[in-house]
Parts: C-alpha cells; structure tokens; sequence
C-alpha cells in the first residue's frame, strides 16, 4: 500500500470477497485492482470504465470473468510461485498429521484420555503424488528426505524430466492402486476422485488434498472413509466452505480420521509478503505502459 502511495494512487481497502454491492461506489474510478479470492465478475468490470489491469493476489484466476476482461481488453495477471513453498509444506503438515492423529490426539488428551493407537512411519510408505508443477515437485523433493517411495503422475511433464530421478513416473490409475498416501496437486475445474477411483486399492489409503475442493466426490470420501478404504483425509478446502458446517466431511463421527484447514496452505508471511510484490509490481508496470511479468491474459483496453 505505501510502494502505491508513494506512485502517486490512492489506494481503497474493501473485503476480499469482493461484494458488488461495497465495490459499485470504487469501480468507476478504478484504474487497478489488486484482486483477492472473491470473483472478479463481468459485472464488476464492466462497472469500471477506466480500469486497465486485474493483478490476481494468488495463483488461480478461475475467480475471475477472462472472458468479460478480454472484451473489455484489461491485463490479468497472478503471482505464480510466491506462495508455492508455503503449500508445500502446508500439504507436508497435513499428511504427517493424517498418518500420526494429531489432531484426535490432542483431543484425546484434552479429555483426559491417554490411550494411545499405532500409527504409519513415512518412511515405509509409498506415496503417490497427482500433478507435478511447482508444488507438486516440492512436496516430492521434502518427501525424498523420508526415504519413502515416491510415484508421480503429470501428462504435461515430460519423460526425461530431472523430477523423475527423484520420483518414480506411473500412468494415473497406478497411483491410487500401489499408493499407501496419495496427494493432490492439480487444477481444480474437473472430478478426480470418486466411488471408482477410490476402489481401485486394495489397501487402505491416507489422501490429501491442498489443490481444488471440485477434485474431490466428498460423498465418496464419507464411504471410503467408512468402508476404511480410507484412513483418513486431510484437505486445505471444502465444497461448502464459508456456508457453515454442511460437508458431510464434518460428520462428528469422522472427526478423528478427517482433518479440514480453512485455507491455510498460502497464509504464511512470507507467501503473502511474495504475491504481495509480485502483484504490486505488475499493476505499477501496466498503469506505467509497460509490460507486466506475469501476465495470464494481456490485451489492451480497445
């Protein structure tokens, strides 16, 4: 805020959620947006006649209208990499907690029971890893300290790619059959897991997933989970986030073996303070006639 001060703007706070309703009275003289999770819709766009550039706080842009941005010609960019060490080990966090309980540990010991129940040893596992970009690889090269085995699945990663002496390379169905923990890391926008994927094992299964709640059939997961084809999931999201506790993924019942964080795998200093100057950076370029770095989309406002 004070690096666009000091260009010259004048900067407006307003709720990440992006409420139409709070924006209408700043659009209009929006020359910039610095754009949280919340949708950047055809509405709001179109409400800022002198806007030039949507600079994404964050890596996905699904939030945002591309198509109404394209035909108003305004610059969309991210900030791809700031926050991908923070998911990282976030992703590393919750897979360590899933295979120990730590959570119903806790809870356990808050209520006066001591009793304790076998756990998995990393190191004995195999784990199967869906999507190799940037976080995909760093969840696969932290693991490696383990000494676990380690499969990976991405179509887009080339054969003779330096990730595969470290990760074994398998075609998608082998993941969820020869994994003992499976972790996520693709886009969101289609269905991974379901009833069919789920049962492709034969041996119980420990998921995570830090990427798109949309990947996952929770309804599915709730079987597995109860059929113990899973032992437990642990997730960075819900279908049903910010509408109360409606996911059936929050079933009392499933407390112990499920484990949900409201999107905490980006939140850290240092992810924030990253997407923080590379968004500001972006918008300061365009608003100057230059080029911005990271550009998803590029046209120029007709």
């Amino acid at each position: 805020m004070a690096e666009l001060a000091d260009a010259g703007y004048d900067v407006v706070r307003a709720s990440p959620a992006h409420d139409l309703a709070e924006l209408v009275a700043v659009l209009p003289r929006a020359v910039g947006w610095i754009a949280g999770t919340g949708p950047v819709t055809a509405a709001a766009l179109e409400g800022a006649p002198n806007l030039k550039i949507v600079a994404r706080y964050g890596v996905g842009i699904d939030a945002v209208d591309m198509d109404a941005a394209d035909a108003l010609g305004i610059v969309v960019t991210n900030t791809p990499g700031a926050n991908s060490a923070a998911v990282v080990e976030h992703t590393i966090a919750l897979l360590l907690a899933a295979l120990r309980g730590i959570p119903a540990a806790d809870r356990r010991v808050r209520a006066g029971d001591w009793s304790g129940w076998t756990a998995r040893e990393l190191s004995a596992l195999t784990v199967g890893i869906v999507g190799l970009g940037r976080i995909g690889r760093g969840v696969a090269t932290r693991l490696a300290v383990f000494g676990c085995e380690i499969l990976g699945h991405d179509p887009w990663v080339a054969p003779d790619d330096d990730i595969f002496r470290v990760v074994r390379r398998v075609e998608a169905d082998e993941i969820p059959r020869l994994s003992d923990v499976v972790t996520l890391h693709v886009p969101g926008g289609s269905r991974l897991v379901d009833d069919a994927w789920l049962a492709m094992g034969d041996r119980e299964l420990f998921l995570v997933n830090t990427a798109r709640a949309d990947l996952v059939d929770e309804a599915a997961v709730v079987r597995a989970l109860e059929s113990r084809r899973l032992s437990a999931y642990a997730a960075d999201s819900l279908a049903t986030e910010n509408h109360g506790t409606d996911s059936p993924l929050l079933a009392p019942r499933l407390a112990d073996r499920v484990i949900i964080t409201p999107h905490l795998g980006a939140q850290t200093r240092e992810g924030i303070d990253g997407m923080g100057v590379m968004a500001t950076d972006d918008l300061l370029a365009v608003l100057a006639g230059d080029s911005p770095r990271f550009a998803v989309h590029a046209a120029a406002r007709p």
